[in-house]
């Protein structure tokens, strides 16, 4: 069956000029990215500093990327927020400006007190109200919790719940649940160093903070994945991984915002408290951009 959300989809940074956000920025990445395999773009999510942003100013953002987005590309937007009724109305918010669906972590400042059967009555109640199919988010590394497997089941047989995006490194997951998962439902890959097994292993495609810096390279790894050249693929995988860890791991936002500097994209400084990248990590974030062929 054809999943209509199936591919990579760059994580988006979002931009800012004199610490407010830049809009005609983030509009020249996603026109940029035109020029790349992607099957959409996600605002709003963690490598887009969603949670230093007001509802206004994330509003702003998901009109952007629609507005820049080409014809047929998918516009996912991060719409969590820590109550159940905030959840849904920033969704259906983002939905009357063009998002297309909606991906949503759970709620994390009482984690005490989100136990199974609360997170999963946010979850369906969210997905009955929203006006946009909801796509899960499991974070634990940011939100203290995990969605667990059979939590995950039972929600993906709401028809409203498309989809999980797995950042929490748990490779195996894809493997535990893609047999038993709705036709129609997308897992997307979180971990921009191993998604290729991801894919081999069932995954519709990958949601990555790295394919803001390296959008060609994620796209033709799935492109070999897609036409059977696994070998290809897995060598393009492997010469991710130094970038890939350098943006998520060492230098962060600040370090995936350098790398875009350094190809002539829009990325620009992080929003307090976030701090900005060293001198070292500039240097290295180089290098490695060189050995990639990316810059020369």
């Amino acid at each position: 069956m054809t999943k209509p959300y199936a591919g990579i989809f760059p994580a988006l940074i979002t931009p800012f000029r004199d610490d407010e956000v830049a809009l005609d920025r983030l509009r020249d990445n996603v026109l940029t990215y035109g020029a790349f395999d992607l099957a959409g773009y996600v605002v709003l999510g963690s490598t887009g500093e969603c949670v230093s942003l007001t509802d206004d100013e994330s509003a702003s953002l998901v009109k952007a990327a629609r507005q820049a987005a080409q014809p047929g590309r998918k516009v996912i937007a991060g719409t969590a927020r820590e109550s159940t009724r905030l959840t849904i109305d920033f969704t259906n918010r983002a939905a009357d400006l063009g998002a297309d669906a909606a991906l949503i972590r759970p709620p994390s400042y009482y984690k005490a007190k989100m136990t199974r059967d609360v997170l999963k009555r946010f979850f369906l109640d969210v997905a009955d109200k929203s006006r946009v199919p909801v796509i899960l988010y499991n974070i634990p590394q940011n939100t203290g919790i995990t969605l667990e497997a059979g939590l995950i089941l039972e929600l993906a047989r709401h028809p409203n719940v498309i989809g999980l995006k797995e950042s929490g490194g748990n490779i195996g997951l894809v493997g535990e649940l893609a047999p038993k998962l709705p036709d129609a439902f997308n897992y997307f890959s979180g971990a921009g160093g191993a998604f290729l097994p991801a894919l081999l292993m069932g995954a519709s495609g990958a949601i990555l903070a790295v394919a803001n810096a390296a959008p060609a390279l994620c796209a033709r790894i799935y492109a070999l994945f897609r036409s059977g050249q696994v070998r290809e693929a897995a060598e393009l995988q492997t010469a991710l991984i130094p970038l890939n860890k350098a943006v998520m791991e060492t230098y962060g936002i600040a370090g995936l915002k350098y790398a875009l500097e350094l190809q002539g994209w829009r990325g620009g400084p992080v929003r307090g408290p976030l701090s900005p990248i060293d001198d070292k990590g500039k240097a290295d974030l180089a290098a490695i951009l060189k050995v990639l062929g990316l810059i020369s």
